[in-house]
């Protein structure tokens, strides 16, 4: 027969976890990453929690007769320090789940989702037809 679920344990995993989870986001407020484009024309300084620190163009990437060129530059240098601070971010908050608590197996524990969201119905029947099947199969 299987143990019932240890609640205070699973609460007590789900509060270390969100704990973790807040120092990690408070250190990423702290880190910054950064990219450039044009050959380091354009330099965009970005902090983990997604904020720009800091952007830098050379004035030699400045051409009146050329701005598409800079503004390119821009975008850039800018979506490639959002992909490093993604990574930074998703790095992080792995880090911080730790891999004890699987939030889906403590749900199983209690009895599963009850039908919702889960695609069988309730009491373990066959899978429940959404509103879109039910009509088709009038």
């Amino acid at each position: 027969m299987p143990q019932p679920p240890n609640i205070q344990q699973m609460l007590k995993q789900a509060q270390d976890m969100m704990a973790a989870q807040q120092e990690a986001q408070a250190k990423l407020a702290e880190q910054q990453v950064e990219a450039s484009s044009g050959g380091g024309m354009v330099k965009a300084v970005l902090t983990g929690d997604m904020r720009i620190k800091e952007l830098k163009i050379d004035p030699d990437a400045v051409d009146p007769e050329d701005v598409e060129m800079l503004e390119d530059m821009l975008v850039a240098a800018i979506n490639e320090a959002l992909r490093a601070a993604e990574e930074l971010q998703s790095n992080a908050m792995s880090g911080a789940m730790g891999g004890d608590f699987d939030p889906m197996s403590a749900l199983d524990a209690l009895g599963g989702l009850g039908g919702l969201g889960g695609g069988g119905a309730p009491g373990g029947g066959p899978p429940a037809l959404n509103r879109a099947q039910r009509r088709k199969n009038r």
